[in-house]
């Protein structure tokens, strides 16, 4: 006999000595005692106390003879001439209720007693071939005992169980149950239909309903409303994709947010949907703003930073999360440094398409690394600061710093700012990548490091499949050396005709000499 003291705590909310007085054990018919004195002890190991013969009338046949197939938890094995007053009883006891907590549950939802025995018994199979087994099985029934006789779970469970093919894990299918009244079922099969058949794929279909508010998004929405918000999210190429990034969105309400909030990004865009579709794919969470906060920070952006529509969209597409810095601590500081640095809205336009995390770091960040770059030579409040602080935002402050150090070992401060202002990345590159350039430059190539201050992209070139690759065959084929502007900016295309011309030159020349 299993007893689950948390089933009996759901069962009962009374008090202890208002629950003393319920009816423990079952009370069974006078004329089913013969029936039970000849059944074997072993199927029945109920307490014969408290029979009260004077009750007959009230015991009325609970079920019919059982005719069930075994289940690997439920093992089945009633014989069809036990007395069927005690199926239920039975049923219910094997799968977790002890005697207690099943008279409980009986005396509290008489209509269980009435409802067809095979319907529960598989109504209780075909949870558990979904997974729903042992304490969960019985806390699912004892707080929601209409499980077991609600018609609209049938179709769900059908459903789940045939065209999911077990894509919904026990645990979301038990939560579901667990979070529903019955009459919220009644249309839910055909949501999850919906869903499907505007393209969410059927092995997301857990994933989305595991990341909802199920409240807002699917028991207490319409089906014609969920149609609606679909219907809509789809015209963007991207829709379904945006939704299974980010599911809350079919919380919201499709009429005073969605519509309102992707609106601003869609006039910004000039209507464009594809790139409107591109912003949302990028942060999904940026629907989480209201219409009014969006619209403010384009205004803003407008009036102080002198940007048109389609300049702030573009900034958007690069970095939607402009939306999240704040107008007050961020932005208006920043935007009046730019300015302070000389910068046209133009320029700052060009600067926050390069540099869009400016907006977004914080000031300690900052701070240092323009304290830094003041420390090594770069003047404030110019242009050349304002280019160099873009470059920085995107490397840390502390690879800036070993960067630096390694620059030192072959540069003065008064080279790395000029090289700096004629190549601005090289302040952003990474420190070793940079260390295995600079040796393979002096080591193997035999080159003067100055040759860098002349032309820094060549820190910006794959060490293998570039610089190393080029070197040597130019190497091989001519036996010249070149200047490493002329050996790394050319094409590809133009490198490799450059390669097949010399070495029809070289092959000429060697016929030439052969005869």
């Amino acid at each position: 006999m299993v007893a689950l003291q948390p089933v009996l705590s759901i069962l009962t909310n009374s008090s202890s000595s208002s629950y003393a007085q319920a009816v423990i054990y079952p009370i069974i018919a006078n004329d089913s005692l013969a029936s039970l004195a000849t059944s074997r002890p072993q199927e029945w190991k109920f307490s014969m106390t408290k029979i009260n013969v004077r009750n007959n009338s009230l015991c009325k046949p609970v079920l019919a003879p059982l005719s069930c197939r075994p289940s690997n938890s439920l093992h089945t094995n009633f014989s069809t001439n036990l007395p069927t007053e005690m199926g239920l009883f039975s049923l219910l006891r094997k799968i977790g209720f002890n005697e207690r907590e099943t008279q409980l549950l009986l005396d509290r939802n008489p209509s269980l007693n009435f409802a067809p025995f095979e319907s529960i018994q598989t109504r209780i199979l075909s949870l558990e071939s979904l997974g729903i087994v042992e304490f969960s099985l019985s806390s699912l029934i004892a707080k929601h005992p209409d499980i077991l006789t609600a018609k609209e779970i049938d179709g769900l469970l059908r459903f789940i169980s045939d065209d999911l093919e077990g894509k919904i894990e026990p645990s979301l299918l038990f939560h579901l149950l667990d979070s529903a009244e019955p009459k919220f079922l009644v249309d839910f099969e055909r949501k999850l239909r919906l869903l499907l058949h505007h393209g969410i794929p059927p092995e997301k279909l857990a994933h989305i309903l595991d990341n909802v508010n199920l409240n807002k998004a699917i028991w207490l929405k319409s089906v014609e409303d969920m149609k609606r918000t679909l219907t809509f999210m789809n015209q963007f190429s991207t829709g379904i994709d945006i939704i299974v990034r980010r599911p809350s969105i079919l919380n919201y309400n499709l009429e005073t947010q969605l519509i309102p909030r992707i609106g601003v990004i869609k006039e910004l865009s000039g209507g464009d949907l594809n790139a409107t579709g591109s912003v949302l794919l990028k942060l999904p969470a940026i629907l989480t703003y209201s219409a009014e906060h969006l619209q403010s920070h384009v205004e803003f952006l407008k009036s102080f930073a002198g940007l048109e529509n389609n300049q702030i969209f573009k900034i958007v597409l690069v970095y939607p999360n402009v939306f999240s810095a704040s107008r007050k601590r961020k932005l208006r500081p920043r935007i009046e440094f730019l300015k302070q640095c000389g910068l046209t809205s133009m320029d700052i336009f060009k600067f926050l398409i390069k540099a869009p995390l400016f907006l977004s770091l914080s000031f300690e960040n900052l701070n240092m690394k323009l304290g830094f770059l003041v420390k090594i030579g770069y003047v404030h409040r110019t242009r050349e600061m304002a280019i160099a602080i873009g470059a920085v935002t995107r490397t840390s402050y502390e690879n800036l710093q070993k960067v630096i150090g390694l620059f030192l070992k072959y540069f003065s401060c008064v080279d790395i700012v000029a090289m700096s202002k004629k190549h601005p990345q090289v302040l952003q590159y990474n420190h070793s990548s940079l260390e295995e350039k600079m040796n393979y430059l002096v080591e193997e190539m035999g080159r003067d490091s100055e040759e860098v201050l002349a032309f820094p992209a060549f820190l910006g070139y794959k060490l293998n499949s570039r610089i190393k690759h080029r070197y040597e065959v130019k190497k091989e084929i001519t036996g010249e050396e070149m200047s490493l502007n002329k050996l790394l900016s050319v094409s590809t295309e133009r490198f490799s005709q450059q390669k097949k011309n010399m070495e029809k030159k070289n092959l000429a020349h060697v016929n030439h000499t052969s005869t």
